[in-house]
């Protein structure tokens, strides 16, 4: 027996409306394309370099330091006025009317995102913590392809093996695994992470000593390369500080003492101290 429902009707749009809600699905449709932009940019190194120029730099200071072929530059321009449109650079463009084009002459400036993109070097005063390695541990093929069966794990055979997650499905095992046979990937991961959790350290123990208080010892648990474990120790040297991850994490970590490093999974056991540190985001 067929179940009547009562008529469904669409909710009344005026065409004012429909015109934003179709420049919205636009957005999110093509929204991928930030993220890789971002990646271009940050593998070209386009933020060191306009910082290397002293701030801002012309098409043409590009093209002169960038690691572009001949035969390509003529595709800056398009890159650029999209990194400028997401935020990411700022442009000036000379004085010659409000429909004038970007063009050579125009100027690219650094934001404040783009500023957490710039490499170290020693003319940086400002000892910024560059977050580059943090996107690129993010925006990595295998988390991308991940992304792309979402639809399909929703309605995979939940018994399977590969339907415990996307990332399982797309790649065939986990990112842990996958990391533990691709050198490269394991140090671009840990790289991010690091880097992520000094910008993170920096502020929390500027501004957040107290929650520290009474606390003798500590474990980072998938602490990495022990970077929130040395800020701890460093701010706080009464705490000892020891740092759980896996194997493949710690085997390659060459130790300075300042820190323990302890094999072995969080999902198992965690030594026994006064407080467990555990960096996660909402």
């Amino acid at each position: 027996m067929v179940e009547n429902h009562p008529a469904v009707t669409m909710p009344t749009t005026s065409d004012k409306e429909l015109l934003q809600a179709h420049a919205e699905l636009w957005n999110l449709t093509f929204s991928y394309l930030k993220s890789m932009a971002l990646e271009c940019a940050i593998n070209l190194g386009i933020p060191t370099a306009i910082h290397r120029c002293g701030g801002t730099a012309s098409l043409p200071d590009l093209l002169a330091t960038l690691p572009i072929l001949e035969r390509k530059k003529s595709y800056l321009p398009r890159l650029m006025r999209f990194l400028v449109a997401s935020g990411i650079f700022t442009v000036d463009v000379p004085a010659t009317g409000e429909c004038a084009n970007v063009g050579a002459t125009s100027t690219y400036r650094l934001t404040p995102l783009s500023c957490l993109l710039v490499d170290g070097d020693d003319t940086d005063a400002h000892q910024r913590t560059s977050l580059s390695s943090f996107v690129l541990s993010q925006t990595n093929k295998y988390h991308v392809t991940a992304a792309m069966h979402f639809s399909e794990w929703f309605t995979s055979d939940e018994g399977s093996a590969s339907a415990e997650m996307p990332y399982m499905m797309a790649n065939g095992t986990n990112p842990w695994a996958i990391m533990a046979r691709d050198p490269k990937l394991n140090q671009v991961f840990n790289a991010g992470m690091a880097a992520d959790t000094q910008f993170a350290m920096n502020f929390i123990v500027s501004n957040c000593g107290e929650v520290f208080e009474g606390v003798t010892s500590i474990v980072d648990v998938a602490g990495g390369t022990g970077t929130a474990a040395r800020a701890i120790a460093k701010a706080f040297p009464h705490i000892k500080c020891s740092v759980l991850d896996l194997p493949n994490v710690i085997n390659s970590i060459s130790s300075d003492g300042t820190v323990e490093y302890i094999v072995g999974d969080m999902m198992s056991s965690i030594p026994r101290t006064d407080a467990v540190f555990l960096k996660v985001r909402q």
